[in-house]
C-alpha cells in the first residue's frame, strides 16, 4: 500500500508520488500527470503509486500490473487498461469516460462513488470489487466474473451484464434502468426483495 505522506501545504490531503504536495496545491497538474504517465510507461509493475486527483486522457496502460495504488478522485478519458492486473487499489470518486478494461484481472479494488460512462469491463475477472454508491451508464461487464463484488446503492443504466458470474454479487438498494442479465446466474446474486429481474 502506498505510503500516505501529508501534503506539505498542511491541507490534510496526501501528497502525489514524487511531489511534496497534493493535487490541489500542484503548480502545474498537467505536468505532474505527464510525469506519472512516464513513470508508468517505464515499468510493467507499478506499486504504491499515489495519483489522487490527477487527470489522464488518451493513455494506454495495457498490460501493466498495479498494486496498492491510489487514484481517488482521478479522471480518466479514453484510457485503455486492457489485460491489466490490479490488486488492492483505490479509484473512489474517480471519473471514467470511454475507458476499456477488457480481458483484465481486477481484484480487491474500490470504485466507491465513481462515475463510469461508456466503459468496457468485458471478459474480465472483477472479483471483490466495490462499486458502492457509484453511477454506471452505458457500460458492459459481459462475460465477466463478478464474484463477491458490490453494487450497493449504485445507479446503473443502459448497461450489459450478459453471461456473467454473479455469485454473491450484492445489488442491494441499486437503481436500474434498461439492464441485460441474459445468461447470467441472477439467482445467485443478492437483490432487494422488491427487485424483479
Amino acid at each position: 500500500m502506498f505510503n500516505i505522506i501529508p501534503c506539505a501545504a498542511g491541507c490534510g490531503r496526501s501528497a502525489i508520488t514524487g511531489s511534496p504536495v497534493c493535487t490541489a496545491h500542484l503548480a502545474n497538474p498537467e505536468r505532474d500527470s505527464a510525469r506519472i504517465v512516464n513513470l508508468i510507461r517505464k515499468q510493467k509493475s507499478i506499486k504504491d503509486l499515489n495519483a489522487e486527483g490527477l487527470s489522464f486522457e488518451d493513455e494506454d496502460f495495457s498490460g501493466r500490473s498495479f498494486s496498492g495504488c491510489g487514484f481517488n478522485r482521478a479522471s480518466f478519458t479514453r484510457c485503455t487498461f486492457s489485460q491489466t492486473v490490479m490488486r488492492m487499489s483505490f479509484f473512489d470518486f474517480a471519473k471514467f469516460d470511454s475507458c476499456i478494461f477488457e480481458s483484465s484481472d481486477l481484484q480487491f479494488l474500490s470504485f466507491a462513488g465513481a462515475h463510469l460512462f461508456d466503459c468496457l469491463f468485458e471478459k474480465s475477472e472483477l472479483v471483490y470489487l466495490n462499486y458502492t454508491g457509484s453511477t454506471i451508464y452505458a457500460c458492459s461487464f459481459s462475460q465477466s466474473n463478478l464474484y463477491y463484488s458490490r453494487f450497493i446503492n449504485t445507479g446503473i443504466a443502459l448497461s450489459d451484464f450478459t453471461d456473467c458470474n454473479l455469485t454473491s454479487v450484492d445489488f442491494t438498494g441499486f437503481r436500474q434502468k434498461s439492464l441485460s442479465f441474459k445468461f447470467s446466474n441472477t439467482a445467485e446474486a443478492i437483490f432487494d426483495t422488491k427487485e424483479q429481474l
